[in-house]
């Protein structure tokens, strides 16, 4: 990748700082919260990826955070080269967090994936890391089941087809095997933010919508839930995919259940790449069991603009661009201008907040602690935010090691094996801050430990 690609993005200094605003506004009504800042080092340094919101920039530079923003997105050999001076990094889709990355990584204190999924970061490795991992799980909601709107129609009226002829000069107007979407039947699996969204829209269109989870779900709307997947697949003429990519759902979608659906229906995926076998439903669409298919995500994707998608990347590239009815599109589902500002503005809080607080909540990987803020005139206390294993005793250390001072709230959760406490104490002299985090670093169970103040 050339050079003149990584050259770092400055933030316009008349940008708005939306985020940074609401961060200091934060229950300015009840408290004056005061934004801490870590003892133990000189300053927090952001490594931002893949062109992430200019204005989520904007607002750590706000905070008094160093930040390097790049456009493009980095390789794991990069990512090792790069990642050991940083605090904190934000990425999208394409940049994979690897446990290498994050062995690499010895001051990174959080990860931000500035988008819905978490799967290119590994989540084990970094909650052993004592690395919180914060996404954004429904800001772009809205943004992919409107695509999803646009796909129905022009799928069911061919027109893509009619317009790629245009374009070469060829007028061909039809109206055999073109449907108006009114009347049809829509099934959605997985639904969630957007399964749920998308079904309204659909039912203001006039289309039957049906929906499969695994857990029972109530209803938006007249839409109704089916026990099987099988089922829905039968009686849908779309069938429209919003599941995560896990062990379960890959190849959810294959030969067996493409012969479940309705001879002539399409298949939509705005999902994850893995969780349809692509050659499979291009057999699908080659026999004529399909009618079409859209499909914004694929299982490798290029890790940037540009030629690359090919059978390099996926054996099956060329076969399946050279079908009829298939839309194609490069992973844009949340690609808007308001969703893209709305991750910017949820992920920069959920990493701000715990930078400056040490929030987890809404951390994916991690146990969710919060504590009410330390107010600007609580100017002698300090917060100690202490990542350890899960086993018995830890706490009994740490309040032994607290027992001198006075503890002004405590609080600590567990997930998995690791476990996270927070805690306030007041009238603490430099020097005990020291001795404090000697103390509390050096027992067996510490994975992290910071001071803010």
């Amino acid at each position: 990748m050339s050079t003149e690609n990584r050259n770092p993005v400055s933030a316009s200094p008349a940008s708005p700082l939306n985020i940074a605003d609401a961060m200091r506004r934060r229950s300015a009504i009840e408290v004056n919260p005061r934004f801490l800042q870590p003892l133990a080092n000189g300053g927090i340094r952001l490594l931002i990826l893949e062109n992430i919101s200019q204005e989520a920039v904007s607002a750590f530079r706000a905070l008094g955070f160093h930040v390097d923003h790049y456009k493009t997105a980095m390789t794991e050999d990069e990512l090792v080269e790069k990642i050991p001076s940083y605090h904190a990094i934000g990425i999208r889709s394409k940049t994979k967090i690897t446990k290498r990355v994050i062995s690499a990584a010895p001051k990174l204190l959080v990860i931000g994936c500035f988008c819905i999924g978490t799967n290119q970061v590994d989540l084990n490795a970094a909650a052993a890391a004592g690395i919180p991992v914060f996404n954004s799980p429904f800001s772009n909601s809205r943004s992919v089941a409107e695509l999803v709107m646009a796909e129905l129609i022009a799928l069911s009226r061919q027109l893509f087809e009619r317009s790629y002829e245009l374009r070469n000069g060829i007028w061909n107007k039809q109206s055999k095997g073109c449907w108006e979407i009114r009347g049809k039947t829509l099934g959605i699996v997985g639904y969630g933010h957007i399964g749920s969204q998308l079904s309204v829209l659909a039912e203001s269109f006039g289309m039957r919508v049906l929906f499969y989870d695994v857990i029972n779900i109530m209803p938006l709307g007249t839409a109704r839930q089916l026990p099987t997947l099988s089922a829905l697949l039968a009686e849908s003429d779309f069938v429209t995919l919003h599941v995560p990519e896990l062990p379960e759902t890959t190849n959810l979608i294959s030969t067996q259940q493409l012969s479940d659906m309705k001879q002539g229906s399409y298949l939509i995926n705005n999902a994850r790449g893995k969780v349809v076998d692509i050659p499979a439903l291009i057999e699908a669409l080659k026999s004529g069991h399909l009618a079409g298919a859209a499909i914004d995500v694929f299982p490798h994707e290029p890790g940037s603009n540009g030629p690359g998608f090919n059978d390099n990347l996926n054996p099956w590239a060329t076969e399946l661009r050279n079908l009829s009815n298939v839309i194609l599109t490069p992973h844009i589902g949340g690609s808007t201008e308001e969703a893209q500002r709305m991750i910017g503005e949820e992920v920069a809080q959920a990493l701000s907040k715990y930078l400056g607080y040490g929030s987890t909540n809404g951390a994916v990987n991690f146990p969710e602690v919060d504590l009410r803020p330390i107010t600007a005139e609580q100017d002698t206390q300090i917060r100690i935010c202490h990542v350890h294993k899960n086993q018995p005793g830890v706490l009994r250390q740490i309040n032994e090691a607290l027992s001198p001072y006075n503890v002004e709230k405590q609080y600590s959760d567990s997930k998995g094996d690791i476990a996270y406490v927070m805690a306030d104490i007041a009238n603490v002299s430099r020097a005990d801050v020291s001795k404090l985090q000697d103390l509390i670093s050096s027992t067996d169970a510490n994975i992290l430990t910071r001071f803010l103040s």
